[in-house]
């Protein structure tokens, strides 16, 4: 890699970028007011990333208007509800970026169309045609009438004319890509109109076209506009994608579609693209999951760079620096979008120019902690970073009265208690009784698909390491060596074991936990059922298909990932498909019997029982807290803390958050 390619100066438009990184446009949930303009945590939000050394920041979406499209307010910036108060706020926003040499735009948006989930619309859906909408197809979307579209292009020319007010450097519009709004009309799956915003693909693209001219317009021909853009659709059919390497016929935008709309559109007048691929149909690609590979759009922005000739932002997992430089060096973007690895780290950029990679912490692909969190109602975050949107509340501060703390289990959750009561100033010891720090991440990270479980423990030593906290390994802390070591605080780690099934046979040879199997695939057979369709279950089974098994998973509930934390839907929706591309059979509502020689008896919720052979029974039933030492402590000491899957077996957020919370406060 090219480390300064990354590093150099690049123009959009008029506006020079001082490197080639950009925060990509992520929705910052619960970072704005009643009246949708910026929050003062919403500001430290992208100050945060300023001050990381990020050449551009792309704004969350900000509504053009909330009348035609109109969503539950106070979720999502809005430009219109009150004009002069969000141009003050985003005054101060600007201003205070730029002054760390970071260029702004805001992200201008049409609204949702049938993408609109039902929790957040306040008003029935509309879009460029009477089709259904994405999260309830029951529900039909009313077409806009053309002289609502007309309000839409003159409402975006506004809120643009308000951006270069309020100071902000250029626009991107939201969006020819995901299947948004402004999408809907320009793909023909969607758009059946016969008025001017309407029939073939030129007609498709009035509506991006009329919206760069009235900006041009109105804020001035040198006011930079972007446009967030989706080169192919990866439409398999309605609310189905298609996997990455399957062969299936494309329904949306096509890539040739999509690259001769694009010199459309720049002829039109757009100073760059922001690339991607994806609609809420296939909303892993719009979102890739851990899943997907790293660079998973550079295949169709390096198409894209041979047919225009105006700069080509791509993200889509570019967290890997090595990946983010080759993809300039080999000319397939100008510019590296960098949404969820800002999120997980403020100071990606700067750690890079520093040529101190190992020291970037990674995003995981869960998208628990950031647009799980939105479409559940809650603040964005980051499962690995929970500083992320309240930067100047969980600001790590000097303590002023050190204590000896002893932390007790290796997990997740006890490193990040270890590394933030060190950052602090305490005296930490961690204590781990295996030889190594990982905890239930170990075996969670052996799947390919979980490279970046593994690139988060590797950060997590490397940090151990780097602030040289004390470490015993192979040491089981006990009642006696805490009284010998006489700690001012303890926080039990402990974390969870596999729970046991208790049924006939279940102590038979051919009888593994998830943990065991992912330890050791070499002892699965060929024919393997896996009890409990939760994550844990799923992924192992997906392992195990990859590697050549036959896997049946077993679920007692309606439907598999229905049981415990919520699986974001993107990641969701990828590894069902990619359960059934590798063809693994699920039985839902059956539960484990009896283990026999041959393999398992199961029974349905209408007690029904059926034999099924196999090799290998997997058990995937979940994991029960390890507290026997904490409940010995707390009933003895007022100085104990419990943290992470010791509290309750969860995720790695949870873990991680809740290590952070009590080490910042101790």
């Amino acid at each position: 890699m090219s480390r300064n390619n990354l590093f150099t100066p690049i123009s959009i438009g008029n506006v020079k970028i001082k490197n080639r990184t950009a925060m990509a446009p992520m929705g910052a949930f619960g970072l704005v007011d009643s009246e949708g303009c910026f929050t003062q945590r919403g500001i430290d939000y992208y100050v945060e990333r300023a001050k990381g050394d990020v050449g551009l920041i792309i704004t969350s979406l900000t509504k053009v208007e909330n009348e035609l499209d109109k969503i539950k307010t106070g979720l999502i910036p809005c430009i219109s509800q009150n004009p002069a108060k969000f141009g003050m706020t985003s005054a101060e926003l600007v201003e205070r970026c730029n002054s760390y040499g970071t260029k702004v735009f805001l992200q201008l948006s049409l609204g949702f169309g049938r993408s609109g989930a039902p929790a957040i619309l306040d008003a029935p859906p509309v879009s460029a045609s009477a089709i259904p909408n994405y999260w309830d197809p029951e529900t039909t979307c009313r077409e806009l009438t053309t002289e609502e579209v007309e309000t839409l292009v003159e409402k975006t020319g506004e809120a643009a004319a308000i951006a270069k007010h309020a100071g902000y450097d250029g626009v991107e519009i939201h969006a020819m890509h995901e299947g948004y709004l402004l999408d809907q009309f320009t793909l023909s799956i969607f758009n059946r109109r016969t008025d001017k915003y309407g029939g073939d693909l030129r007609g498709r693209l009035r509506l991006p076209i009329e919206i760069v001219q009235e900006i041009k317009k109105k804020a001035g021909q040198d006011f930079p506009v972007v446009l967030r853009y989706s080169i192919k659709s990866c439409i398999k059919d309605w609310r189905q994608g298609g996997l990455p390497g399957e062969d299936y016929q494309e329904k949306g935008r096509t890539v040739e579609e999509g690259l001769k709309a694009a010199k459309i559109l720049q002829e039109a007048g757009y100073d760059a693209f922001d690339a991607d691929a994806g609609t809420y149909d296939a909303w892993y690609w719009a979102h890739p999951p851990l899943y997907q590979s790293d660079g998973c759009y550079l295949e169709f922005s390096e198409q894209l760079k041979e047919v225009v000739n105006v700069p080509v932002i791509v993200a889509g997992k570019m967290g890997n620096p090595e990946v983010a430089g080759k993809a300039l060096d080999n000319d397939q973007a100008d510019i590296i979008g960098l949404g969820r690895p800002l999120l997980t780290d403020p100071e990606w950029p700067k750690k890079v120019m520093n040529n101190d990679e190992e020291s970037i912490r990674p995003c995981i692909g869960c998208h628990v902690g950031c647009l799980g969190r939105g479409f559940d109602g809650k603040p964005l975050c980051c499962a690995v970073n929970p500083a992320v949107g309240r930067e100047r509340y969980y600001k790590i501060e000097p303590t002023t009265s050190p204590k000896k703390i002893m932390i007790i289990g290796g997990g997740v959750a006890g490193m990040e208690a270890a590394r933030i009561a060190h950052l602090r100033g305490h005296n930490v010891t961690l204590y781990e009784k295996s030889e190594e720090l990982g905890g239930n991440i170990i075996p969670g990270a052996i799947p390919d698909f979980k490279y970046e479980d593994k690139r988060l423990l590797e950060w997590y030593k490397h940090e151990i390491n780097k602030l040289d906290i004390d470490v015993v390994l192979n040491s089981e802390v006990t009642e006696e060596l805490i009284n010998e070591e006489d700690p001012e605080a303890i926080i039990v780690a402990t974390g969870s074991e596999v729970a046991k099934l208790d049924v006939p046979g279940i102590e038979k040879e051919h009888v593994l936990t998830a943990v065991e199997l992912l330890n050791d695939v070499e002892k699965a057979g060929q024919n393997v059922v896996m009890i409990g369709g939760g994550l844990v279950g799923c992924e192992t089974a997906l392992y195990l298909a990859r590697k050549g098994k036959n896997v049946t998973v077993v679920e007692m509930m309606d439907d598999i990932l229905s049981k415990g934390k919520p699986v974001p839907h993107m990641n969701r929706e990828m590894l069902i498909d990619l359960m059934n591309y590798y063809n693994i059979e699920v039985m839902t509502n059956n539960c484990l019997l009896e283990v026999t020689d041959e393999g398992a008896v199961l029974i349905n919720n209408h007690y029904n029982k059926t034999s099924i052979k196999a090799d290998t029974i997997g058990i995937a039933s979940g994991f029960n807290s390890e507290q026997d030492l904490y409940e010995k402590l707390y009933a003895a000491r007022s100085d104990v803390y419990m943290v992470g899957d010791a509290q309750e077996p969860s995720n790695i957020m949870d873990a991680i958050w809740s290590a952070n919370e009590v080490a910042l406060n101790i």
